[in-house]
């Protein structure tokens, strides 16, 4: 368990995003897959910790590559690429919330099927994650554990104070810990 609650090092280097973002402006298709397959997880959990639905966090993943291809050439490097990529997420996610209208409880099966692919713990982690955290804190704990953002970052994108990113990550990281020790029943 702790090894997915302290946040994981970013498996791709800002400056290897930025090329890849440079190519993609140029028009080119396999950077565009090289990128899709370096953040998808990251991207695919932000949208799915905003929406809840496993339908239109999966309808926003495929609109943010859509935006990365076509907005890449107005894109400035300024060593945050994943932020750039989350803050898109995050906009076209809260562009689907109000188009709804309302917010969709994630069922728990949909909890299961999201993260099936997550081996053991971490995937157990996950989906209490899902159902057990209020929004801004699951979205804390998703963008720690698997985008791998500091917590300035996170404070950044989501446009609240750092001190308040951490106290929501430190509480989420108690019930996670109280679920997973204790049951399902105790969290």
């Amino acid at each position: 368990m702790r090894a997915l609650l302290v946040a994981s090092p970013v498996e791709t280097s800002a400056q290897q995003m930025d090329e890849c973002l440079g190519r993609i402006a140029q028009g080119d298709l396999s950077a565009l897959e090289t990128l899709y397959h370096q953040t998808k997880s990251a991207v695919y959990g932000f949208a799915l910790s905003i929406l809840k639905d496993v339908s239109d966090a999966e309808e926003v993943m495929q609109d943010v590559y859509l935006r990365v291809y076509s907005g890449a050439v107005g894109y400035q490097p300024q060593g945050k690429p994943m932020a750039w990529l989350l803050t898109i997420t995050r906009h076209l996610a809260l562009t689907t919330l109000r188009k709804r209208g309302n917010v969709i409880s994630l069922v728990e099966q949909d909890a299961r099927s999201a993260f099936a692919d997550a081996p053991g713990e971490d995937g157990l982690l996950l989906q209490a994650a899902l159902r057990l955290l209020k929004d801004q804190e699951r979205q804390v704990v998703m963008l720690h554990a698997v985008a791998g953002l500091k917590h300035r970052e996170i404070a950044a994108l989501l446009e609240l104070p750092l001190p308040t990113v951490l106290s929501k990550y430190q509480r989420s990281l108690a019930k996670l810990r109280t679920y997973l020790t204790q049951g399902e029943g105790q969290a």
